[in-house]
């Protein structure tokens, strides 16, 4: 497999950081993709000294709406910038690999550029959407989540691409594409990152399934995710106390490689 593979972790998951050391010195993964939850920044210190002592590195997820940074409402600019704010400093001081948002959900895509484009003195990345997330009053649509809306927002922004594949494949689903030839179509955008997890084939709403729980062809994914460099596993983790689950699923895609 040509990818780094990444750990998906949250700046809170302090319970996680004894299995992720071990499973680092045992060669299951590359890197840390570490989610910073906002407010967070007093667990900085127990990363940095993870990158310090154990040479693991970061890349960075910014928090996106369900923790309140969503650059597509106009009324949440100066929060959302206090929390690029917070980005750039987990950022910087673990010297990320990449930063990654998601442009927004149920606002408009021209604040969402508008907004992206005020983020300075970080090189981001910005991931594509599902079409569609469940919230308290229905269902909202996601900003980023066809192929002309992504190409905008990197063409205007100047920002890179992470390609979720889980995520391209609900939004192909409800858009009536095939998942398997959009998501080949994404790719064509030159993604540096990916993401990847298991689902309902037919699925339209996103999940985080372990490898083999769903029934995408994970086989097939793998051979159209071509010419990225960094790979993050985003399936759910079953236990608070280990990350064995994790292992089996690092251990299953790359067979499927």
């Amino acid at each position: 497999m040509n990818y780094k593979i990444g750990l998906k972790l949250w700046s809170l998951n302090e319970n996680y950081i004894v299995p992720a050391i071990d499973l680092f010195e045992r060669e299951v993964y590359d890197y840390i993709e570490l989610y910073a939850v906002p407010n967070s920044l007093e667990m900085l210190p127990k990363w940095k000294t993870l990158a310090k002592e154990h040479k693991i590195k970061f890349a960075i997820h910014a928090p996106h709406f369900s923790s309140g940074l969503d650059f597509s409402n106009p009324n949440k600019l100066k929060h959302n910038l206090m929390l690029c704010d917070e980005v750039k400093r987990y950022s910087n001081e673990l010297e990320a690999l990449y930063t990654v948002f998601h442009p927004g959900i149920g606002g408009s895509l021209n604040e969402s550029i508008r907004q992206m484009k005020m983020v300075q003195n970080l090189k981001f990345a910005m991931e594509n959407k599902p079409y569609i997330v469940p919230m308290n009053s229905g269902e909202a649509f996601c900003i980023g989540a066809d192929f002309n809306s992504i190409a905008r927002i990197l063409d205007e922004v100047g920002c890179e691409f992470c390609l979720d594949a889980g995520h391209a494949l609900c939004s192909a689903n409800y858009q009536g594409l095939n998942p398997y030839e959009y998501i080949a179509k994404l790719n064509e955008l030159n993604p540096k990152i990916y993401h990847i997890s298991d689902n309902d084939e037919n699925a339209k709403l996103d999940a985080h399934m372990h490898f083999g729980d769903g029934s995408i062809d994970l086989a097939r994914v793998l051979k159209l995710l071509r010419g990225g460099e960094f790979l993050a596993i985003e399936t759910i983790k079953d236990s608070k106390e280990n990350l064995d689950d994790f292992a089996v699923d690092c251990k299953n895609l790359r067979e499927l490689a």
